[in-house]
């Protein structure tokens, strides 16, 4: 019998400490509630608790619901009208599960079910030999295969770990063993760091570029749209246009980057294009699993991206003076549609949809967390917090694009002391954003630029996210060299996104 137990002791003690510590120890600051107080007791703990990984996440956000009915922080003693609230126990249970009900956690759950199917079928291998047969005669033309491979997955796969460990990582591989470049001989420096690196450094500029490219993004829509009453509430096709034009000229300067920092000694890679063409020739031709997968990917992107809608209503009706109807499908709808259109076709089977544990996993925790992000701002802390950063920064007397600058700064190089990207968000965003607006930030370029800078933090260290310990771990980069590269594709991609998004996002007239 395993009598070991179910959490690491050291973390949990850490997190326990910091509960009580803010519970019961530091007084209730003026201007905040003691539910509110208590409530981010418990998020700060539940945080640490992540941080220090003292359990899975799926299983602290269970403790994290229970916690919440538990004590009741949601539950105020009386109601609007100044009487007591009725079943305060039955009212904490539900507000504890509120998020379960959220379209936008559906839509990542679902997302992940149905990427499945690019593994199962093959598509996803047979997407990144593909290009690889066109573009890999130089190793900088292997690199930027591996990006557009990256690239094209991405909207349907918002596991960013499976899209950049489990798909294009072993890609990766074949290639550099073809080369000879293998860490265990000592030969990784002939390719394999390279592309290694390439694999990676795609992994944070796709996820910036798709609502459904990472799992937390629909968190960041959420929590935008709560601090602006929903007058911004980011949509698939918005989030996708506002992140093409940087994010594209990202994804073209990252291996160029990287050759610069990182040159291979392999330079020239002529039996690459072979190599890829023989992996596709054992895969034979396209199967009916990939065509109908093929065929599903397509039917998503084009409801995600709204087409229907905007060729009816932009064109149609004007064309032919048709009158004017909704065609647009909600996006969490579509991933659904996706979804149930593998399983009656049988590309997916149920078995498949149980056994996708990140799936579950996903909607499990990221309920938690939006719930108790959502009553923190309900309860205004986050007001309270914001008010705070607000008064520090702006008493240095600096304008909107100074402050800006020092919050985006700060919310992105924290990273460094995270090794979840949801956590991260999840504890700095809302309060964050709300500063910056009440400094004087365009809501809607701001917006864009914290959307953007939660993706290119993964870049920094080899524990920032899912994907880094698996291309990490692979052992063709020493731990100096991946954070080197880190900071250096940090400093660039933020660059990038803030002129030519900048730039991108004036000519659109979303500031």
């Amino acid at each position: 019998m395993d009598n070991k137990l179910g959490f690491k002791p050291i973390p949990m003690a850490v997190a326990v400490a910091l509960t009580l510590l803010i519970w019961f120890v530091i007084p209730v600051p003026q201007g905040v509630t003691p539910n509110a107080w208590h409530l981010l007791a418990l998020f700060v703990g539940v945080i640490a608790a992540i941080i220090g990984k003292a359990m899975p996440i799926g299983a602290l956000s269970i403790l994290a619901i229970m916690l919440v009915a538990i004590t009741k922080v949601t539950v105020p003693e009386l109601d609007p009208e100044g009487n007591p609230i009725k079943n305060p126990a039955t009212v904490a249970i539900k507000d504890a599960l509120s998020s379960f009900g959220d379209p936008l956690i559906w839509l990542i759950g679902i997302s992940i079910m149905i990427s499945r199917g690019i593994l199962k079928t093959g598509l996803g291998a047979r997407i990144g030999y593909y290009f690889i047969s066109l573009f890999g005669k130089k190793t900088l033309g292997i690199g930027y295969s591996l990006a557009i491979s990256e690239l094209i997955l991405a909207p349907v796969t918002p596991s960013n770990t499976a899209r950049g460990g489990g798909i294009i990582h072993p890609i990766m591989k074949s290639i550099a063993g073809s080369f000879d470049s293998d860490p265990e001989k000592g030969t990784q420096n002939r390719i394999g760091k390279y592309l290694a690196l390439v694999n990676y450094h795609s992994n944070p500029i796709t996820s910036a570029m798709f609502i459904t490219a990472t799992a937390p993004n629909p968190l960041i829509v959420n929590l935008i749209a709560k601090a602006t009453n929903s007058d911004i509430h980011l949509s698939w096709g918005t989030w996708a246009v506002a992140m093409l034009v940087p994010g594209l000229a990202a994804m073209f300067l990252m291996p160029l980057v990287l050759y610069f920092f990182f040159p291979p000694e392999i330079k020239e890679t002529p039996n690459a294009t072979q190599f890829a063409k023989d992996k596709l020739q054992e895969l034979g031709s396209m199967n009916r699993g990939e065509k109908i997968m093929l065929a599903i990917f397509a039917v998503l992107l084009i409801l995600w991206a709204g087409l229907p809608d905007l060729i009816y209503n932009d064109l149609l009706v004007k064309w032919f003076a048709l009158e004017k109807m909704s065609l647009a499908v909600n996006p969490t709808t579509t991933a659904f549609l996706g979804l149930s259109l593998l399983l009656l076709s049988g590309v997916l089977t149920w078995q498949d949809v149980l056994t996708e544990k990140g799936a579950w996993d996903t909607v499990t925790w990221f309920s938690a967390l939006v719930m108790m992000a959502t009553f923190l701002n309900k309860l205004g802390l986050i007001a309270w917090l914001s008010k705070l950063l607000e008064s520090g920064i702006g008493g240095m007397g600096m304008g909107w694009v100074g402050a800006v600058t020092l919050l985006l700064l700060a919310y992105m190089y924290a990273h460094y002391i995270f090794a979840s990207t949801t956590a991260h968000i999840t504890a700095m965003l809302s309060a964050f954003y709300a500063a910056g607006l009440a400094l004087g930030a365009p809501p809607m370029l701001y917006a864009l630029l914290l959307a953007s800078s939660s993706s290119i933090m993964m870049t920094l260290t080899h524990y920032a996210t899912g994907t880094s310990p698996v291309i990490f771990g692979s052992g063709y980069t020493t731990l100096g060299e991946w954070w080197k590269a880190g900071f250096i594709m940090s400093v660039v991609n933020l660059a990038v996104f803030v002129v030519i998004g900048g730039v991108w996002w004036k000519v659109m007239n979303y500031w």
